[in-house]
């Protein structure tokens, strides 16, 4: 499942998010396809308003997203689309951030906090070295995928960080230096911090195994 959030950063808290947006991934028949969407807006608590500068970066404002539901409403509906019993994992560009989110937001997606994730950016360190970044537009322009328009929201940078996850996949197959997911994973994984002893810190390298490659992220 590959995730991104837009969020507010208001002075002495935790990020808050204002949109939400997910689309699975799975490989079968030597093909990855897309399965189920999902985008909503989240309306932000007081103390975090979408500031002018928010709006500069994503469009969005403060009237949007004061009509949208809250955390709880549109974060709960997220979490219903895990199955119980099924495995997960997390894709995102720069995952400290989606992960940071999640997990102040757990509450409301207690099944979406205990999956784990697989950030794009060391997997591209590690597969692409050379580049003069590994933001989302320098990857964006080296696989030579189109920047969307509304670069910046939460469904349009999701479906570009999914083609992003796809090329990478594709280079590590086409190398021979990454033979499986498990081997992404040592790479590029991190433990979601729900998942983790309380002494430890937000990240930690994910176990390498248990999963395969016919199984969704």
């Amino acid at each position: 499942m590959v995730i991104d959030f837009e969020a507010t950063t208001p002075t002495g808290y935790p990020a808050q998010p204002i949109e939400v947006a997910a689309l699975a991934l799975r490989y079968e028949s030597d093909a990855w396809t897309v399965g189920r969407q999902f985008a909503s807006l989240i309306r932000p608590p007081a103390f975090a308003p979408v500031t002018p500068a928010v709006t500069a970066q994503t469009g969005l404002t403060a009237e949007q997203v004061s009509q949208a539901p809250g955390p709880a409403e549109a974060l709960g509906a997220l979490d219903r689309r895990f199955a119980v019993g099924k495995q997960y994992l997390l894709v995102a560009q720069h995952a400290a951030t989606e992960a940071n989110i999640i997990y102040y937001q757990r509450e409301h997606c207690p099944a979406l906090a205990r999956i784990d994730l697989l950030d794009t950016i060391p997997l591209a360190r590690y597969l692409v070295p050379g580049l003069p970044n590994y933001q989302l537009d320098t990857l964006l322009a080296h696989f030579s995928i189109k920047q969307p328009a509304d670069r910046h929201r939460a469904p349009a940078d999701v479906d570009v960080t999914a083609q992003v996850f796809v090329r990478l996949v594709s280079a590590a197959d086409e190398s021979g230096q990454l033979g499986d997911l498990a081997a992404l994973v040592k790479i590029a994984g991190r433990t979601a911090k729900c998942n983790m002893p309380a002494q430890g810190g937000l990240f930690d390298i994910h176990p390498a195994g248990g999963r395969g490659h016919d199984e969704p992220v």
